[in-house]
């Protein structure tokens, strides 16, 4: 597949070479960027040699606003819906979709969000304690602040494989006895005052904040209900590319898949396992997930947890009810 040069975009996206060639894009294709973010992937399937028409999606308000600019240059061939992926369902049939042909999630946290120190996802630069991809609901502060002891611990330990986490909860509750948590900078020193470095040389408190950023934007919530969204939109054929960043999305996304695949046990048709489709939704197009390469990890330290996973939508119907 060839992919004409990138232009007029802050960040290259993760295994984007990999995810164009898995998506197969092809002439009069609707496909759904279900992570926008700068428009990376978008601007990517929009200069195949296909003529594709892309929908964009994104909580984040910056990135919608930031994707202004390639609504003029690309034009009607481009929409961007601000929502979550995993209200998907919602979103296109809003649209008068009720079928498109690739839909791919690059999972996680953006470059701009990270690199944005207002925006509160960095322990290395010091912003408020935010976290907020939508820049709505719950902070990260507020959970901070009010959350239980025992809530703290589960979290940490749940969500960012924390093996420290009932020492650091602790250690959070007695600090705001004395002043409110507020700032990134304060709770990555608290953390690191009761968690030791690590050999490989991992900040302290990296778990801690991977596991708050994903109870406050529900992420792995949203995750589940964006797999199940684009079951039932993909058309037979239709492709799905999921790059995830850490185990617990990666862990979910194949169980996902396996479970939807010729992989799952499912018993007779008069008998089906319980709560999976009667026959395979999807079809495996590699048993293991795909990898960056040497030379991108150098070009992108950031890239070299990625985990690309990609199924083909087989014929199989699945009821729209089932995307809730």
């Amino acid at each position: 597949m060839n992919i004409m040069p990138q232009t007029h975009q802050e960040h290259i996206p993760v295994m984007l070479r990999e995810v164009i060639d898995a998506l197969a894009p092809r002439d009069s294709g609707i496909y759904i960027d279900g992570t926008f973010g700068r428009g990376g992937y978008s601007r990517a399937i929009l200069n195949t040699s296909a003529t594709t028409n892309v929908i964009g999606i994104d909580r984040d308000p910056d990135a919608i606003t930031a994707g202004q600019a390639m609504i003029r240059e690309f034009g009607p061939r481009l929409r961007l819906l601000h929502g979550t992926f995993g209200d998907m369902q919602n979103l296109l049939t809003a649209q008068g979709l009720s079928q498109v042909d690739g839909i791919t999630f690059d999972l996680g946290v953006s470059s701009p969000q990270i690199d944005k120190a207002e925006r509160g996802f960095s322990f290395q630069e010091d912003g408020p304690l935010d976290m907020r991809m939508s820049r709505e609901g719950q902070s990260a502060a507020t959970l901070v602040n009010t959350a239980s002891e025992t809530d703290l611990a589960t979290i940490i330990y749940k969500y960012g494989d924390e093996r420290f986490s009932r020492r650091i909860a602790h250690r959070i509750i007695e600090a705001r006895q004395e002043a409110p948590i507020e700032r990134t900078t304060q709770l990555a020193s608290l953390i690191r005052s009761v968690v030791p470095r690590s050999k490989d040389g991992v900040d302290p408190a990296t778990r801690s904040f991977q596991a708050l950023r994903i109870a406050v934007n529900d992420e792995l919530g949203e995750l589940e209900r964006g797999l199940k969204a684009a079951e039932v939109f993909l058309k037979p054929e239709g492709r799905l590319a999921v790059v995830s960043f850490h185990s617990l999305e990666d862990r979910c996304v194949k169980a996902f898949l396996r479970d939807r695949s010729e992989s799952a046990p499912r018993g007779s048709r008069h008998t089906p396992t319980k709560g999976l489709p009667v026959k395979p939704t999807f079809c495996l197009m590699t048993r293991k997930p795909q990898v960056p390469s040497a030379t991108e990890i150098e070009a992108n330290p950031r890239s070299r947890s990625a985990r690309l996973r990609v199924a083909q939508r087989t014929n199989v119907t699945i009821p729209t009810e089932n995307a809730a």
